[in-house]
C-alpha cells in the first residue's frame, strides 16, 4: 500500500520545463515513462532549439527468445522499444518493460487494512472456495484475462496520493486443483477492481486496493474470457462457451453449480452465456448486471462502436457466427435488436474473403428474457433438438459446436430461441455459423475499419460443411471489416447504424503461416508471424493494432504491434512458454499517459508435441516464477528511456 511519504513525490514543486516536456510526450502519446532520466534524453532545451515535432511512432521488434536463454523463455520478456521519429530527422527510442501488479495467489491489500488472495474464488455468499486437495487453501486462478483501465469522476480512495485509476480484471478459470485434476469451468469466475495510484510525474501505476466484485446478484459468472471498455467507461465482460441447456448430464456444469451454490442442481444453464457489464464506483467498489438481450453466444472481447449503440461481436466457438447488437438507446445495452452475419464468399484462397449481409434474429429487452430464465424455461420448451437424424422433414439439419443437430422450433418460441438458443436459431434461419474461434474484435475509428481475430482457421471453416469454405491456415488470421451505413437486413428493413460490417478479408501481414514440419524449437507455425490471434485492441493515436496470441503452434506466445499505415509487424513481448497473452487493453490517454495492459494465462501449460523439446529445461524455471505453475501475472507494459 502507498505510504504518506509519497505525497512529497507528487508535490507541486515540479520543474516547469520538465512538466512541459512530459506534456509534449503525453500528447504524442507515449507509454508511461518510469524512472528519473527522462530529462537527460528529451531535454526541453534541445527540442526548443530544433523546433522538432513528432512525425511518426513505431515499435522496434524484439527477437523471439531461445533455449540459449531459458530464463527469458520462462517469464514475461520484453526486449522491444518504441521509436519516435522527429521532424528534424532525428529519432529517439524508449525501451519497453513489463511491470506486474501481482502474481495471482499473492496476498494483496483490500483497502481495509487486511489482505486478500489475488485471483481468489468465492461462492454465492462471497465466502472463499477452498481446495480440499491442497490443505484447504483458497482456490486462485492461473488464468487472468480481460481487463479495462478507466477513471471515475470524483473518485477518492484512501491511500491514493496521485491520481486514482481503476483496473477491472477478470479471471477466466483455473487449470487444476492440488491433485492435478482438471478444473476448467468448474468454479465461478471472479472479477476484481484494482485501485491504482497513478504518479502524475511518471505515469507509474501502483496497486493500493483489491476489491472482489460481488456477483451474487447475477447468479455468478461463467468462464469470463476477453473484455473491453465501453465508450461510457464500463467494463464489458464475457461468458464464453455457454453451457448447452439440452445436455442435462453435463458434469462440468454440475460441478460449477456445486462449487457456487453448494448444490449441483441449483444453477440453470440459461443464466450463463450473456454479456455482463461492470460499473466502477468512486470508492473502488463496483456493481454488475447481465444483459440477456445481446445474444447467448461465446462472447469474447466485444466492440462498441462510436455511436455508443452498435456492438460488433465475435464468437469463440466451432460453428460460431459474427453477431451484431444495436441498442435502442445510447450507452444502454438493456434493449435492442440482434443480428447474425451472412457470409457471401468472394475468395477461398488462404484465409479467404467475403461480403457480409445481416439477418435479424429478434429484438428484446433484458428483463423479458431474464423473466423466461427465472421462470424455468428449458431447451425442450424452445425447440426439439436431436443429435441423430430423425428422418423427419419437419426437422432442419444444422451444425452446432462441431456436431450435427436436427432441430424443430416450437410454435411461438422465436424470441426465446433468438436470445437463449442463439447459436441454433441463427443457424436455423440461415446465418453463417461456420467461423472457428472468432475471438477479440476492435475498431479503427479514423479509417472506419474493424478487426476480428480468428484464432484458428480449420474445422468448420475448411471442411466444406458450411457456406464458409477457405484454405486456412490453422495458425489463424486477423480479419479486417469494412464498416458503413445505409444497409438493409434480409427482410429489407434499414439497419439503424453507420457502423455495419459489409466485407471481411485478412491483410497479408496478419495471416499466420503453418510450417510443414516443426522448427528446431518445436514451433509448428512460423515464429516471425502471428499465430492464433486472440486478444486484439487498436490504438487510434499510435495507429497500431495490438495482437495477443493464444497459440497451440508457438512454443512461446507473443504480443504483436501492427502499424496499419506502414504494414510493419513488430514483436513487442514474449509470454512464458505454455502461457497465452491475455488481458490486452490499449488506452490512448489517462491523465496524459498511454498504457498497454497485458496479462498472461497458465504458464507452463505444456502441450505435446509442441513443448516436447523445451519442457524438461523450462519447467523448473516456470515453476519457480509462477507458484509451481498455480499462478500467473497481471500487469502492464511500461517504458524506460535509453540512449539511442
Amino acid at each position: 500500500m502507498s505510504q504518506p511519504s509519497q505525497v512529497n513525490e507528487y508535490s507541486q514543486d515540479i520543474d516547469n520545463e520538465r512538466r512541459r516536456m512530459l506534456q509534449f510526450l503525453a500528447g504524442a502519446p507515449l507509454l508511461p515513462l518510469t524512472g528519473g532520466v527522462i530529462g537527460s534524453l528529451f531535454s526541453s532545451e534541445s527540442l526548443a532549439a530544433s523546433n522538432a515535432t513528432l512525425d511518426f511512432i513505431r515499435f522496434v521488434s524484439m527477437d523471439a527468445p531461445s533455449l540459449d536463454n531459458p530464463s527469458a523463455m520462462s517469464t514475461t520478456t520484453i526486449n522491444s522499444a518504441l521509436e519516435l521519429k522527429l521532424s528534424d530527422g532525428s529519432s529517439r527510442q524508449v525501451a519497453l518493460a513489463y511491470k506486474p501488479f501481482f502474481i495471482t495467489g499473492d496476498k494483496v491489500p483490500d483497502g481495509n487494512g487486511n489482505t486478500v488472495v489475488a485471483g481468489g474464488y468465492y461462492d454465492i455468499h462471497n465466502q472463499p472456495i477452498l481446495d480440499s486437495t491442497a490443505n484447504n487453501r483458497q482456490f486462485f486462478s492461473d488464468c487472468p484475462d480481460g481487463s479495462s483501465l478507466l477513471t471515475v469522476d470524483g473518485a477518492h480512495v484512501d491511500g491514493v496520493y496521485g491520481n486514482p485509476v481503476f483496473a477491472v480484471v477478470q479471471f477466466e478459470y483455473t487449470t487444476r486443483n492440488g491433485a492435478e485434476e482438471d478444473m476448467y469451468g468448474r468454479l465461478p469466475s471472479p472479477i476484481a477492481v484494482l485501485t491504482l495510484d497513478q504518479n502524475p510525474q511518471t505515469g507509474e501505476l501502483k496497486l493500493v486496493k483489491y476489491h472482489n466484485v460481488d456477483t451474487s446478484s447475477v447468479g455468478g459468472l461463467w468462464i469470463t474470457c476477453g473484455a473491453s471498455l465501453s465508450p461510457w467507461g464500463t467494463h464489458l465482460s464475457s461468458e464464453e462457451y455457454e453451457p448447452d441447456a439440452s445436455d442435462l448430464a453435463n458434469d462440468q456444469f454440475k460441478a460449477y453449480s456445486k462449487n457456487l451454490f453448494g448444490d449441483e442442481n441449483h444453477a440453470t444453464p440459461y443464466n450463463y452465456g450473456h454479456l455482463p457489464e461492470v460499473t466502477v464506483n468512486k470508492d473502488g467498489t463496483a456493481s454488475i448486471e447481465k444483459h440477456y438481450c445481446v445474444g447467448r453466444i461465446s462472447h469474447e472481447l466485444v466492440q462498441v462502436m462510436p455511436d455508443e449503440r452498435t456492438v460488433l461481436m465475435g464468437d469463440d466457438a466451432t460453428n460460431g457466427g459474427l453477431f451484431m447488437f444495436i441498442a435502442d438507446n445510447k450507452r444502454d445495452l438493456s434493449s435492442g435488436k440482434l443480428y447474425v452475419a451472412k457470409w457471401s464468399q468472394t475468395s477461398s484462397k488462404g484465409a479467404g474473403a467475403g461480403d457480409i449481409s445481416w439477418i435479424k434474429l429478434g429484438e428484446a429487452n433484458s428483463n423479458e428474457i431474464k423473466a423466461l430464465v427465472d421462470g424455468g424455461i428449458k431447451a425442450s420448451d424452445i425447440m426439439d433438438i436431436r443429435t441423430e437424424n430423425p428422418n423427419d422433414a419437419s426437422f432442419s439439419h444444422i451444425r452446432y459446436s462441431g456436431s450435427d443437430n436436427w432441430v424443430k422450433l416450437k410454435p411461438g418460441m422465436e424470441k426465446a430461441a433468438a436470445f437463449l438458443e442463439t447459436h441454433r436459431f441463427a443457424a436455423l434461419v440461415g446465418g453463417s455459423l461456420g467461423f472457428t474461434k472468432m475471438e477479440g474484435t476492435t475498431v479503427n475509428v479514423a479509417d472506419k475499419k474493424a478487426y476480428s481475430a480468428m484464432s484458428y482457421i480449420y474445422k468448420s471453416m475448411t471442411d466444406g460443411s458450411t457456406d464458409i469454405h477457405v484454405e486456412g491456415p490453422k495458425a489463424g488470421a486477423v480479419y479486417e471489416h469494412s464498416l458503413t451505413g445505409v444497409q438493409k437486413d434480409s427482410d429489407g428493413n434499414v439497419i439503424d447504424s453507420e457502423w455495419v460490417s459489409v466485407h471481411m478479408h485478412a491483410p497479408y501481414n496478419l495471416v499466420g503461416q503453418d510450417l510443414k514440419a516443426p522448427d528446431a524449437l518445436g514451433n509448428t507455425a512460423h515464429a516471425d508471424r502471428i499465430a492464433n490471434p486472440d486478444n486484439i485492441k487498436f490504438s487510434e493515436k499510435l495507429r497500431t493494432l495490438f495482437i495477443g496470441e493464444d497459440s497451440g503452434n508457438h512454443v512461446n506466445n507473443f504480443l504483436w504491434a501492427y502499424n496499419v499505415d506502414s504494414g510493419e509487424l513488430s514483436r513487442v513481448m514474449s509470454c512464458a512458454a505454455g502461457a497465452e497473452s491475455t488481458g490486452l487493453h490499449a488506452v490512448d490517454e489517462i491523465n496524459g499517459w498511454t498504457y498497454i495492459m497485458s496479462n498472461a494465462q497458465h504458464p507452463g501449460d505444456w502441450e505435446s508435441p509442441l513443448h516436447d523439446k523445451v519442457k524438461d529445461v523450462l519447467d523448473p524455471y516456470v515453476r519457480a516464477n509462477y507458484k509451481d505453475r498455480y499462478g500467473s501475472t497481471v500487469g502492464y507494459i511500461t517504458g524506460m528511456p535509453k540512449l539511442a
